[in-house]
């Protein structure tokens, strides 16, 4: 049998033909089909906009607009669906470049026409609304709608087919569409109107608090019980964004209660927590399945309590407050109360991440045998907000559950995967639904680091105090004790405090710092303020480098290792550097005690520091200058001053102001030179 060579039948190899590719009109008249429209028989690619009936409706609320030059594309939908999608026509071929931007431009323009459209249409309705709106007469109670739902009509009007008439208003009282409702409850809206961001308000705006609800009769329910303002959103789709807008109006401080339908969907309680979430408001719900508020309130629901926040506790009279025991509830004894805001600072790569998963990671685990300093600890649920270094941070916490022999599922902790403006109504709510959704509270809350977490200028008191303000809504939520990781400044002035506004400080329970030494391994941690209780004394601790990871590798296959807390000592060079002092230390310590009791200032009764002014000219004075150049001799004072003042102050035999303008004596003697200075002072007063 002779196979025959298609070559010469066919002149050349077999090509398979491409597909069909069907007209753009075509293709159109298909999309808008597979979109659940109805279609018009015939389409008009020209760029303008063509409307059609688009379902069993006479009305034409279809509509399309699509460019048929190069590669034919634009939008289609349906007003009454809320449907709007971009279209391109397939040409069989992958697009170049250009045709993809000439497309991106048709899509573009296909909007801006249907944006127009949109608009004069919501124009035109609103006006249509105004004059049927002015031609209604006023609802009373008798209407069956209002009669069954057991409410009032606060102001809303009857239509001439004898609907409930609910006008849809801007936040300054424009009717934009109108909400009929008949007597059996069938709701529909004016066609074309434009419902969405638009509300009905019930009762005097500017009370407090203001309820958001979905419907009329819930919100009419509401307001009759309360007597407070009650916006009425007419759905829940528009929960969002009226809550957004009464937010705006209302101000940042302002209470807003969003009041969700529990409908056997899930929709209204889902859009109504986002409202929240976003827009900073307090949830509330119908308890029952099914129900809204006005259906708990003609079930014999007491609706003023479901709305009420729940107050119980909060102020405590002088007899309950002064016969409750108040030990000092601790985390980690001494160290680390429950229940209280601290923060954990220190400049970049002093190990103060290190030392905070350190004492999470003994709190959240169930092992008695990890203590700190001997000290014992309490355990209890950690959730650590972590912004930054995810991966370090993974390989830390894999490094301390190798070290100190623990398995993962005895560790009750949750890291955060990524950072949020914590002090935004977005960014709380979103960490508390998670939290939320934790079994049990957390005992520890950590912010690393604070800068990651807070919107705004951390030097502001104001933006400060709305941080600490999140912190403690967190602490009242949850009695959560909430440590702040944060940086110290940039100057060597700035290194035993917290970067930023004095605010902080202020607002701490707890404060300490973490001091790298130079070997990059001995670390020391200092209490700089303890609130409640003494500070204790400072403490030595070790980063232990080199704890392997078993199955960690980097890209070429070495070994990944981390590091871990230990307990640590005083370095021997830090013992002898104490019972050393060089020459200039000596003169600076002699300089800095005549000035302050000389020139040092007092302030309601205790001594207040001295200017570094006064104390620079002692120095000066006292200074030798073996130098017969002036000039080059007072440069060289210059200079000197600077080591000796940054000498003190890392031997902290001195500590500076926070405006950096005034000196104070330091260390474990600081009370007693302050007595002796104001005992000097008050004498040269007199002589």
């Amino acid at each position: 049998m002779c196979v025959a060579d298609l070559t010469n039948i066919f002149n050349g190899p077999w090509i398979t033909p491409p597909p069909r590719i069907d007209p753009p009109e075509e293709q159109l008249i298909e999309a808008i089909a597979d979109a659940g429209l109805e279609p018009p028989e015939q389409v008009f690619l020209d760029g303008r906009i063509h409307r059609f009936q688009s379902g069993q409706k006479k009305d034409k609320t279809g509509w399309y607009v699509v460019f048929g030059d190069g590669i034919p594309a634009g939008r289609f939908g349906d007003w009454r669906e809320d449907i709007s999608q971009p279209w391109t026509a397939d040409i069989g071929r992958q697009l170049t470049f250009d045709e993809v931007e000439a497309r991106k431009r048709h899509i573009e323009e296909a909007k801006r026409i249907r944006d127009q459209e949109i608009e004069k249409l919501h124009d035109a309705v609103a006006l249509a609304a105004q004059r049927i709106w002015d031609g209604g007469t006023p609802a009373t109670a008798e209407h069956p709608y209002l009669k069954r739902k057991g409410v009032q009509p606060h102001g809303i009007k009857v239509s001439g087919e004898g609907k409930l008439m609910i006008p849809a208003c801007t936040m300054d009282g424009d009717i934009k569409t109108i909400q009929y409702i008949d007597a059996d409850g069938k709701k529909q809206f004016h066609q074309g109107g434009e419902a969405g961001g638009n509300v009905y308000f019930l009762g005097d705006e500017s009370e407090s608090p203001i309820y958001i609800a979905e419907g009329f009769a819930t919100a009419a329910t509401i307001h009759e019980v309360t007597g407070k303002p009650v916006v009425v959103a007419f759905s829940c789709h528009n929960l969002v964004e009226a809550t957004g807008k009464v937010r705006d109006k209302r101000g940042a401080l302002s209470e807003i209660v969003v009041v969700a339908d529990n409908d056997e969907s899930g929709m209204g309680e889902k859009m109504a927590r986002r409202a929240c979430q976003k827009h900073g408001a307090r949830f509330v719900m119908a308890p029952d399945v099914g129900d809204d508020v006005n259906d708990f309130h003609q079930k014999g629901g007491d609706v003023k309590s479901l709305l009420a926040p729940p107050l119980e506790g909060w102020l405590i009279s002088v007899r309950d407050f002064a016969n409750v025991p108040a030990p000092i509830p601790w985390l980690i004894k001494g160290w680390l109360p429950s229940g209280c805001l601290c923060m954990i600072h220190g400049p970049s790569g002093c190990g103060k991440t290190f030392l905070v998963l350190h004492w999470c990671m003994m709190i959240a685990s169930n092992d008695d045998m990890i203590s700190w300093d001997g000290r014992p600890v309490r355990h209890g649920k950690v959730v650590y907000l972590a912004g930054e270094g995810h991966h370090g941070l993974r390989a830390r916490v894999a490094a301390w559950l190798k070290h100190y022999e623990v398995k993962p599922d005895d560790v009750d902790l949750f890291v955060s995967a990524s950072g949020c403006d914590l002090n935004t109504p977005e960014g709380w709510m979103k960490v508390k639904n998670h939290i939320d959704a934790l079994d049990g509270k957390p005992s520890v809350i950590v912010v690393d680091t604070l800068h990651r977490f807070l919107n705004g200028d951390e030097n502001s008191a104001q933006d400060a105090k709305i941080m600490v303000d999140a912190c403690a809504g967190l602490q009242m939520e949850y009695g959560s004790t909430i440590i702040l990781v944060h940086h110290t400044g940039v100057s060597d002035d700035a290194q035993h405090r917290a970067r930023g506004s004095s605010a902080w400080k202020g607002a701490l329970d707890m404060e300490a710092s973490v001091v790298m030494k130079p070997n990059k391994e001995d670390i020391q941690i200092i209490c700089r303020k303890m609130k409640d209780a003494e500070e204790p004394e400072p403490l030595w601790l070790r980063l232990q480098k080199g704890i392997d990871l078993p199955g960690w590798y980097d890209a070429d296959g070495e070994q990944v290792t981390s590091a871990v807390i230990v307990k640590g000592e005083e370095p021997c060079e830090t013992k002898q550097d104490k019972n050393k002092m060089s020459d200039s230390d000596q003169l600076g310590i002699k300089t800095f005690r005549t000035a302050a009791s000389n020139f040092g200032q007092v302030k309601d009764g205790r001594f207040d520091g001295v200017s570094i002014e006064a104390w620079r000219r002692e120095f000066y004075r006292i200074y030798p200058a073996d130098e017969e150049d002036e000039t080059k001799a007072a440069q060289n004072k210059k200079k000197a001053f600077q080591r000796v003042r940054l000498s003190m102050l890392k031997n902290e035999y001195i500590r500076v102001s926070e405006d950096g303008k005034f000196v104070f004596p330091g260390g474990y003697l600081a009370g007693l030179d302050e007595q002796i200075f104001l005992s000097s002072l008050r004498s040269n007063k007199y002589e």
